[in-house]
């Protein structure tokens, strides 16, 4: 939201820029008086800015944080009920997922990939094993590293051999493969 405040800005800078040049040439011996705020006017606004900012983030309800440094991915993460949690907008939690605060838990975590604004794994084959993977999920941080990197077919069902360590597994469609998903297979670091 404070991107879209910011580029609301910028275009209200540019019109009123506009304007300016447009009355210049119409009235080119009329002195152009620059509005005057007071700092008292400027901190309401700014505040007010910054209210808004907070009331945003607090409305935004994401449980948790994919980061991938290698591939400079860092994503929220929302509940499975929510419908933020819709990998045509966002990095999804998969059904039948066991969340990283349970005991032998398996994370199955799926995005797009190719183009576009939404193909958060759009890089996911980068990924290398041995990487390490940090996701965030109710205020704690878990580490993995990337055990396994295989390629299935894509239809509908992604067969993983449950380890004896908490798992966490990210998917996305090969891009190599139209018929194919890649499927990295990553295992809890020990504290």
């Amino acid at each position: 939201m404070l991107k879209n405040i910011l580029k609301i800005g910028l275009i209200l800078v540019f019109f009123l820029g506009s304007c300016y040049i447009i009355y210049k040439q119409e009235h080119p011996k009329e002195p152009f008086q620059i509005p005057k705020f007071s700092i008292k006017e400027i901190s309401k606004i700014k505040e007010k800015l910054e209210l808004q900012v907070q009331k945003e983030e607090e409305a935004d309800n994401y449980i948790g944080k994919l980061i991938i440094s290698k591939i400079n991915l860092k994503e929220k993460i929302y509940p499975i009920g929510d419908e933020k949690n819709n990998v045509e907008k966002n990095i999804m939690i998969l059904q039948g997922s066991i969340p990283p605060t349970e005991e032998n838990s398996i994370f199955f975590l799926a995005a797009h990939s190719g183009t576009g604004p939404y193909a958060y794994f759009k890089d996911l084959d980068k990924v290398t094993k041995n990487e390490e993977i940090k996701l965030t999920y109710k205020d704690k941080e878990y580490y993995y590293v990337v055990k396994d990197i295989w390629e299935t077919s894509k239809d509908g069902d992604i067969e993983v051999i449950k380890e004896k360590e908490n798992q966490l597994i990210l998917t996305t469609c090969s891009p190599t493969n139209k018929e194919k998903q890649l499927v990295i297979n990553c295992i809890k670091k020990e504290s």
